[in-house]
Parts: C-alpha cells; structure tokens; sequence
C-alpha cells in the first residue's frame, strides 16, 4: 500500500453523478477535493440510467423541492459545460388511458402548480401536436415544460472533470480514518491513505456499507429497474412520455415488480423505454418477462414501435431508502461523515442541489433548503438493550462545525 497524505477538504466516496455534483460544488466553494471510487467514473448506478431531471413524477414536498432546485441549476450547467452532456430540455407529457386517470393527474399537478412547477393540461384532442405517434384514444394528459434529460455518465464526467478535483478510481475505501475522539477525519483506500477535514458519502446503491465503516446505520437498498433500448430511429418520439401509473410506482414501496411505460427519444437516434422497479438484492439476472413488459407498454403506448427493433437492455440498481428520500448532508452521529445517497431514480435529476446543499454545509454557510427531511439519523435502528429507541429519532442538529471551522484532521 501507498501511504500518502495529500492535503484535502474533502474526500468524496464516489464517482457517479451525485459524487461528481458534491466534487464540483465543494471546488466551487474553495475547498480542496479529491473524489475515490473502486470502479470508473459513472460506472454505477449513473451508467445504467436515462438520464432523466424531473418535476413531472414528484409530490410536493422536500423531494420536489430539491428537484425544482436543480432544474435551475441544470440550466446553469449546461451552459457551462457545454452540447457534450447532451442537456435537452424537451419537457415530459404524462398521460391518461381513461378519464378517471386523468381526473387524477389533474389533481396531482394542480398541487404541483401552487408549489411552482409548470403544468399544462393537455385535451385528448391536442396530444397529436405534442406527440403525433401516440397511440389513440387516450383521455388526455399534462404537459411538465420544466422536464429535462442529460446523458448521464458524459454529465459526471465533466462534472468531474470541470471539479479540477484529485482523482483515485479503481480504488475501494476500506477503512474511515477516524480521530482520538471519533470523527471521521479522511479514508483508507487499498492503495493509500487520504487525509481530509470531511468525507462525503456518495456511494449510491452501497451507501450503507461505507455508513458502515463509521459505525452508523443507513437503511440503503438496492431496487433493480431495466431499460430497453431500439435501433436508432428519426426522432418520433418528441417529449419524454409516461402513463400515469408510473407516478404511483415511483412512490410506492413494495418489493415486487412494477413496471409502467415510459418513452423517450434521444439526440443519437435510439428509443429508451422504461421503467421497472424491483427489490431483488444484487441480482444481476437478465429478466425475460420484465422485457417483455416493458417492450408491450410501449407498443401500446406507441404503436409506432411494434416493428422497431430492440438492440440491447441493460440493468441498474436505484439506491432505495424507505421513505423516498435521500440523505443529504451532515450525519450527526459522527462529526466529519457526510452523506449524498439514497436518491433512488432520481439522483441524476438531484445531483446538482444535492452537491450545491453539502458544499454549503462544508464550508459552513446557510443551506438553500432545509437540510432536516434529508437527515441521516431519520430512520429508527434497534436500539441496545436498556437504552431509549427514540434516539436516533431526536438526535442533534445537522448544524455543526464546518470544513473551514475545523481544519485538517
């Protein structure tokens, strides 16, 4: 092992989107960065996704708040970055099958609309201006302008890279260094050792085990979805379109498998269709019928596709927390542990307020949200015997010494 103690702020677990969002972002702010991961850049749960920044499938709440941030901040982004992380903001449309369904979508985003997302109501009549291949008969839908997509393993690339940040994949952290009195004070990878005021967990689908290494709980799972994706196609598909149960399947909890059709064309040309949602621990198993699922939604959805041929599939892991939300920020169990996981199938669309909220609480400055939803310590762990459950429900504030408070461990 090499044995090295660079002088960093912060070290990032992690080189997806999210990771690569905290590394930019905490660069931004002046902190010193270097970011590890045991595998390549994006080659988690980033590589397997689509992409996708939406308002469109999110209750109001401290999720939706956190994608309405980001919105603008994928904005910011694009311009900066520039065409090479294949930022389109095409907008989604949602749809309905039966008129029940869309009384419920218009529900649904008229809650949406008083919190600021836009949401336009499109008549059943008006859906071939948006998406001349719908299927017909639907009984209408609503049009999400504020929708967008990226290319996401080319967005954490230049995230990663416009970070300037100190780069170590193909690394596994093994170890948290930890001071005399307990906080985390750097990482040990099995190549060397990196010294740091802070560690940010951004480890996706395998936030619980580096949570682990701290000596603190956090409930990650692992929810296996697929895509299939077709030849290249001229663009027929304009938006990115759903049905309207894909919605509750985002929302829902249960184990076994959901799948909804969801359909989105891209700059090279092929068709992505979705989703599915099943927890099945690491299974990395091709699954025949959730395929065959996935390809008969969108037939259905768009007839246009029942002749078009499907070249691959591929499969990821969302990294799941029982109550949808991610943990962001500070863990106040262990002081220098910060967390940026947990974001299921959203953390792309996430990613940049996630980053912009941890580089603000590491350099010690107000939070653009309010960092207590997204709590750490939220989730109730078993306690010792003897010992009050109510702990780690009522744990102290995330509010604490900052990076620049503390200096280097």
């Amino acid at each position: 092992m090499v044995l090295t103690q660079p002088s960093h702020d912060v070290v990032v677990i992690g080189a997806g989107v999210v990771g690569a969002a905290c590394a930019y972002y905490a660069a931004r702010a002046g902190l010193r960065v270097a970011v590890v991961d045991r595998g390549p850049v994006a080659g988690g749960t980033t590589g397997a996704g689509e992409g996708n920044l939406l308002v469109s499938d999110k209750e109001p709440g401290p999720e939706l708040d956190l994608a309405l941030l980001s919105t603008g901040l994928w904005r910011e982004l694009a311009e900066e970055l520039g065409p090479a992380v294949e930022y389109e903001p095409k907008g989604g449309l949602v749809v309905a099958a039966v008129p029940a369904g869309l009384d419920a979508l218009r529900g649904f985003a008229a809650r949406q609309r008083a919190v600021g997302v836009q949401a336009e109501e499109i008549p059943a009549d008006e859906l071939p201006a948006l998406e001349p291949h719908l299927a017909p008969g639907l009984a209408g839908g609503v049009h999400y302008p504020q929708d967008a997509q990226v290319q996401p393993a080319l967005a954490a690339a230049h995230l990663l890279r416009a970070s300037g940040a100190d780069r170590h994949l193909g690394e596994t952290v093994r170890a948290l260094r930890t001071t005399a009195t307990g906080a985390v004070c750097g990482v040990v990878t099995d190549r060397r050792e990196l010294a740091a005021a802070a560690v940010v967990n951004a480890a996706g689908t395998w936030g619980g085990e580096v949570a682990a290494l701290a000596g603190v709980d956090l409930p990650v799972m692992p929810r296996r979805g697929f895509v299939l994706v077709t030849e290249p196609l001229p663009r027929i598909v304009r938006h990115k379109v759903y049905a309207a149960d894909y919605v509750a399947d985002v929302a829902s909890g249960s184990a076994a498998l959901q799948t909804s059709a969801v359909v989105e064309g891209t700059p090279a040309g092929p068709v992505l269709i979705g989703a599915s949602r099943e927890r099945v621990g690491f299974d990395r198993t091709l699954s025949v019928e959730v395929l065959q699922r996935l390809a008969a939604q969108a037939a259905a959805l768009f007839p246009v596709l029942r002749g078009v041929a499907v070249q691959r599939a591929y499969r990821g892991f969302r990294p799941y927390l029982p109550d949808h939300l991610p943990a962001v920020g500070a863990d106040p169990r262990v002081p220098g542990l910060y967390h940026a996981c947990g974001h299921e199938g959203a953390g792309i669309g996430l990613a940049p307020a996630t980053g912009l909220m941890i580089a603000q609480q590491l350099t010690g400055q107000p939070t653009a949200l309010d960092p207590a939803p997204f709590r750490a310590d939220r989730f109730p762990a078993p306690a010792p015997a003897g010992t009050g459950a109510e702990q780690a429900a009522t744990g102290p504030s995330v509010t604490g010494p900052s990076v620049t408070d503390r200096g280097e461990a």
